[in-house]
């Protein structure tokens, strides 16, 4: 009895992944067997390689980078002012404008609150440290006030002034402060500049936190990320469907009247899982593109 035709398909998807079609043609029974198991295996080494495929760094990854110069004190005797955050603002978005001719800074309210915060609880536990006490550093401040950031910084001041405008030139003549009055990553600032006691002394404290927020960079599509996890699972599915099948065609009588169904049913299968492949290889790329573009925005490129 004449048997039916061999087509053997490679359908190769991104270097990674590669399908089989098969029928039957003439020749010994050992001769397609030994091809089939040929083809298969390589066909199911290629499926581990889709297997171990990476999304790349996402946004845990993302290495977080926190300014703090050492905090500044002037001393000076009391005098009866009233200094203004709106005020400290606007003399260092002055002093960006003047040098480097920087974008200013937008105030934000999260990081007013965590700048008011800091300055209170100086006076509270009468420290002058960047870190706290309790453990709280200038990173960690902001992040309990919701603000999620890239870069992040503190500058901070102590003594008593005339105005606004000579407690942000005091820290502009300190090379660590001005750094961070004139660093070009950030883009928005929260101050508090509150009067209190300090080691029994009338003294003012200014607080400047600058930020550049997470959401600067477009984070990668979760969702896709997601799409990718289902369908590489409805692709082990596949594979093991047509692991069973191949074992059916493996074993069966080649004049078998089900002989011809079996070679079907596998290359519709293969079929099936060639074209999930694709759209699963075309979607990574797409994802670790969007990783790539976050990364390159947080890094500053």
């Amino acid at each position: 009895m004449k048997i039916s035709k061999i087509i053997v398909l490679f359908l190769i998807v991104a270097a990674f992944i590669a399908g089989v079609y098969f029928s039957a043609q003439g020749g010994p029974a050992s001769g397609w067997r030994d091809n089939l198991i040929r083809y298969f295996n390589s066909f199911t080494k290629q499926v581990q390689d889709l297997k171990t495929q990476d999304f790349g760094k996402i946004i845990s990854e993302v290495e977080k980078k926190v300014f703090e110069p050492g905090p500044l004190s002037i001393g000076g005797s009391e005098k009866q002012i009233i200094l203004l955050k709106s005020k400290i603002i606007s003399e260092t978005n002055l002093q960006r404008q003047q040098n480097g001719n920087l974008p200013a800074l937008k105030e934000n309210a999260k990081l007013d609150e965590a700048a008011a915060a800091k300055a209170n609880d100086m006076f509270l536990r009468q420290y002058f440290e960047h870190v706290s006490p309790a453990g709280i550093d200038p990173g960690k401040l902001v992040q309990n006030y919701g603000y999620d950031y890239i870069a992040a910084g503190e500058n901070l001041i102590l003594g008593n002034f005339a105005s606004e405008k000579e407690a942000v030139q005091d820290w502009m003549n300190s090379p660590g402060h001005r750094a961070n009055i004139l660093n070009n990553r950030y883009s928005e600032i929260g101050v508090a500049i509150i009067k209190g006691t300090y080691n029994k002394e009338t003294v003012w404290i200014g607080v400047q936190e600058f930020g550049l927020p997470l959401a600067t960079c477009s984070s990668p599509d979760e969702n896709l990320k997601s799409q990718i996890n289902l369908e590489k699972s409805q692709l082990e599915i596949l594979l093991s469907q047509i692991d069973e099948k191949k074992n059916q065609i493996d074993g069966a009588v080649q004049n078998n009247p089900a002989y011809n169904k079996m070679i079907e049913n596998y290359n519709q299968a293969v079929a099936q899982y060639n074209s999930l492949a694709e759209q699963i290889k075309q979607n990574i790329a797409n994802f670790n593109n969007q990783v790539n573009i976050f990364n390159n925005c947080v890094a500053g490129n």
